[in-house]
């Protein structure tokens, strides 16, 4: 996500609250490629209190000079991470200087040793006895870690302390609710920051902006104008060497169950009473517990899953795996990369609506965007002229990698008749603010440390979003997928069957292509911008299975058809 630069940044808005910040784990992946680089960009976008100190922890024997050289190297530290054009040396440095390192293991003993290591650097560096503790450690570490600060004394004296809890927050809504109760055992709900670095992006939170602060759409958000709403969050990538945590998680507890209720909590949420933390968590919190627990019968319904096989051996390249063949997957895994789930959300304002969610590794292309497809016009006011259907409007947030919003409406095609084709009205982050690329946790940090918890999860809102997967996982563990899967090959749209989900509601999934995406392919490389716009508000996907029929021989086709995956065959003359 992006910032504006720092001129404007640190005047309009407050430096962060003094603090002493404590990382466990410390010396893993997490914290150099986006803790450091997050408080790097707060750094120089002036947001950082010069009465800040990070204290790493880790069971490693580490001197504080070793920990410092260690963010500072050039070949895996902050210089190679770091998401801004240049890097800057002094900034960095300045930053650098401010780490020091503890070795201890979760232990009394040891944490008593960390709290006289905290002391002297609160007298150091004037932080008024704030502490802001982090967890970059397995969601197994949370309660002892909580226990043993309680028991070591980190709670007494003056100042604020407060938790971040990086997720996944549980396995399950059975885990979720253990962990919740071992977290607070010692600590109170406000001392607890859930965080959930999507909700740090500034497409994602321009969700509430977008719809509390612009009178045109919200008399229109509900169920008299807004036919469907689709979530699609498609990544290109596999598991990426992570198949061991891959397997004990799928896209459900990884993408739909946090990041993906999240967002369609904001998107759909009634209107808060005022901008305040809670008054926003309340609404959310509420939406969510509107949504429809499925029963398990229900789910094979209205939810779909799927995961990936080798790529078709096509356009001159290796053949890539399945995700069974892939690094630490059980070769019989029935982990799901995909999956397709509709919902209802049973409220006054949505009740009908459906919302399609859709999310998966190894499709055909990367892309976050929310569609909301507005009622149909009547074709009839159209009599007399050679319109014989009318396309909804679309509203559609585009999250990443294209972050903007834009709106898709009818406009008559110049000449001498009443011809329409789509056009859109397009808002792009990039053109309208300079900004640098921000990681998501720096709106994280420096909330925690201004005490701003609306992006942070309460704990009734992570138990709503679990009451809605668990009955998914119940089925799924209790139905195994056997030979049904691999379902869909690399690079494709995903399995047929999530097509077939939504096509039995008599609508269709809608595909954001860019023009980007189509420069993938010769034919329309370097074409110009109008024609590429022309083809995208043209194009249809459509998705077959092997061995069904396209188009027939004595067939008049209004349609032409490029084929992007997999091959055709031509059976007759």
């Amino acid at each position: 996500s992006m910032t504006t630069e720092a001129s404007a940044s640190s005047a309009a808005n407050p430096l962060s609250e003094p603090c002493i910040m404590l990382i466990f784990g410390a010396s893993g992946d997490l914290t150099k490629r986006l803790l450091v680089p997050s408080l790097y960009n707060l750094t120089c976008d002036g947001l950082l209190s010069d009465k800040f100190a990070v204290l790493g922890v880790g069971r490693s024997e580490l001197t504080d000079g070793q920990f410092r050289a260690s963010m500072a190297s050039e070949a895996d530290g902050l210089p190679k991470f770091h998401t801004r054009k240049e890097y800057d040396q002094g900034q960095g440095e300045k930053l650098i200087n401010r780490f020091h390192f503890s070795s201890a293991n979760i232990a009394v003993e040891d944490f008593k040793k960390l709290k006289l290591r905290v002391s002297e650097l609160d007298a150091e560096y004037g932080a008024l006895g704030n502490v802001l503790f982090y967890f970059a450690m397995a969601p197994r570490f949370f309660g002892p870690l909580c226990d043993t600060l309680h028991a070591a004394g980190f709670q007494d004296g003056p100042g604020w302390k407060r938790i971040i809890v990086e997720k996944p927050f549980g396995t399950d809504l059975q885990s979720a609710l253990k962990l919740n109760q071992e977290i607070l055992r010692h600590w109170r709900e406000e001392q607890i920051f859930r965080v959930d670095h999507y909700l740090g992006k500034e497409t994602v939170q321009n969700l509430l902006a977008f719809r509390f602060s612009n009178g045109m759409f919200e008399p229109l958000w509900n169920n008299h104008h807004i036919d469907n709403i689709q979530f699609n969050v498609c990544e290109s990538v596999d598991v990426q060497g992570r198949g061991g945590y891959y397997d004990s998680s799928g896209v459900l507890r990884d993408m739909i169950q946090n990041h993906m209720f999240q967002m369609l909590s904001y998107l759909c949420m009634e209107p808060p009473g005022s901008f305040e933390a809670d008054s926003i968590r309340n609404e959310k919190a509420k939406l969510l517990e509107s949504v429809r627990i499925y029963q398990p019968e229900e789910v094979p319904q209205y939810v779909v899953r799927g995961q990936y096989g080798p790529s078709f051996p096509e356009y001159g390249e290796p053949d890539k795996p399945g995700y069974r063949q892939e690094k630490d997957v059980k070769p019989d895994s029935d982990t799901e990369t995909f999956a397709a789930i509709r919902l209802h959300i049973d409220n006054r304002r949505w009740a009908g609506v459906p919302v399609y969610l859709r999310s998966g590794k190894a499709l055909w292309k990367r892309g976050t965007e929310i569609v909301v497809t507005f009622k149909h016009p009547p074709a009839a006011v159209m009599r007399g002229t050679q319109v014989e259907k009318l396309e909804p409007n679309r509203l559609i947030f585009h999250i990443q990698p294209k972050q903007g919003i834009e709106l898709v409406f009818q406009a008559k095609v110049p000449g001498p008749t009443v011809q329409l084709q789509n056009v859109d009205m397009s808002f792009s982050y990039g053109n309208a603010f300079k900004a640098s690329r921000y990681t998501g946790y720096e709106v994280m940090f420096y909330s925690c440390m201004r005490g701003d918890a609306t992006l942070f999860s309460r704990g009734d809102l992570v138990k709503a979003a679990w009451r809605i997967a668990q009955p998914l996982l119940d089925y799924w563990q209790a139905t195994p997928t056997g030979k049904e899967f691999p379902n869909y090959a690399r690079n494709s749209w995903g399995p047929p069957s999530a097509s077939a989900l939504i096509e039995r509601d008599g609508r269709r999934w809608y595909e954001v292509i860019t023009p980007e995406v189509l420069e993938m392919s010769p034919l329309f490389k370097g074409g110009e911008p109008v024609f590429l716009n022309a083809v995208i508000m043209a194009l249809q996907p459509r998705s077959f299975s092997p061995g069904q029929t396209i188009i027939k021989a004595d067939d008049t086709a209004g349609e032409m058809y490029l084929v992007c995956r997999g091959s055709v065959e031509v059976t007759d003359k």
